[in-house]
């Protein structure tokens, strides 16, 4: 065969091979679930997956901006807010940790240390009443509160207002925020609460097989997810309720009742016989992140936690008639831990700033 007829003959059968059977168009991968959309003011956000806009709490006085949510991060994070410049809010509740500080009971300043555990930031976009007991009306009386305690910040807000406006940096940030560069504690109180009420937790693996995605948990988790809204079973939903999972209410458990001069807890608010030793139920959404655990922090893990709750939490007058032994399993233990654990997903609001 000639050379010319022999380089036709490839070419031919290469083009043949390229005009065969058309391929199969690739199909778009399917479109991610995509959270609520929430509005506040001149404020709007996509939540993350899970989260219900419906259920957010915003004071009318105090609707959210973008420059209010950054001067509140600044403040958050900024330790000379305290008497002796080393404690922030961030130093309780760090990003880090889950917003919560990895100690049983968290130390403020001169290194003295309190009697419960911080508690997260997380979601609290979906709560008015704040600390354990309730005693803050929303996050705006509750920005204040550590900022006058002697063990925790040990300022005054007068103290506290006076180291601000000696930052220079600052005027220009309340004047972008509030419209005049006038520095108060009101105002403080608003941007700090602004800000914290960008800290979400969701999108978790959880929110992803609720949307269909059955893959997105282990057959542990979904046998803990069982047992978890099985009201003959554990019957944990009945308090930890709803997509925060949290009833926002106080509970008698039995936690610390068997020392002898127990932390009565909701009863210092409202001096109600029956709320003694009750005190709100936390959120669970990313409940890995910020242990230990319960109002003193006395339960190291998740696993303890459960067990706690399994052997019907410690006896008292005041006991929530919803504690009981639930008689599970090691295997049973195990599911509600992996449950557990698939309601950690994505969180928003870590980023910390430059200070001025």
């Amino acid at each position: 065969m000639r050379p010319g007829l022999l380089a036709g003959t490839i070419a031919t059968v290469l083009a043949l091979g390229c005009t065969g059977a058309p391929k199969e168009p690739q199909k778009a991968a399917p479109a991610a679930p995509q959270g609520e959309t929430f509005t506040s003011g001149e404020y709007t956000a996509t939540l993350p997956l899970g989260l219900q806009a419906s259920a957010a709490y915003v004071p009318d006085n105090n609707p959210m901006s973008q420059p209010k949510i950054e001067l509140g991060r600044k403040l958050y994070f900024d330790g000379r807010l305290s008497k002796d410049g080393t404690i922030s809010c961030a130093t309780c509740h760090d990003a880090d940790k889950g917003f919560s500080d990895g100690r049983s009971t968290s130390m403020g300043v001169a290194h003295q240390t309190g009697a419960r555990n911080a508690p997260t930031v997380m979601n609290r976009l979906f709560s008015k009443e704040q600390f354990w007991d309730g005693r803050a009306a929303d996050l705006e009386a509750q920005a204040l509160g550590p900022v006058q305690n002697p063990i925790e910040m040990g300022h005054t807000l007068e103290g506290m207002i006076s180291n601000v406006k000696g930052i220079q940096g600052y005027a220009p940030e309340f004047q972008a925020a509030f419209g005049t560069p006038d520095i108060n504690a009101d105002r403080v109180a608003q941007a700090i609460a602004s800000y914290e009420r960008t800290v979400l937790a969701g999108n978790a693996p959880y929110d992803l097989f609720q949307t269909g995605d059955k893959s997105a948990m282990s057959e542990s988790a979904v046998r803990g997810m069982s047992l978890f809204n099985d009201k003959d079973k554990a019957n944990c939903v009945t308090c930890h309720a709803g997509f925060n999972f949290t009833d926002e209410s106080y509970h008698n458990l039995g936690v610390g009742m068997d020392k002898p001069n127990p932390d009565w807890g909701r009863f210092g608010v409202t001096k109600q016989e029956f709320d003694k030793g009750a005190f709100k139920t936390p959120t669970l959404r990313n409940v890995t992140q910020s242990g230990p655990y319960m109002h003193d922090g006395g339960e190291a893990s998740l696993l303890e936690v459960v067990k706690f709750y399994d052997k019907g939490g410690n006896p008292n007058k005041w006991l929530s008639k919803e504690i009981k032994p639930l008689h599970l399993t090691d295997q049973d233990r195990a599911d509600l831990v992996a449950f557990l654990e698939a309601l950690t997903g994505e969180v928003r609001g870590r980023e910390k700033p430059t200070l001025p």
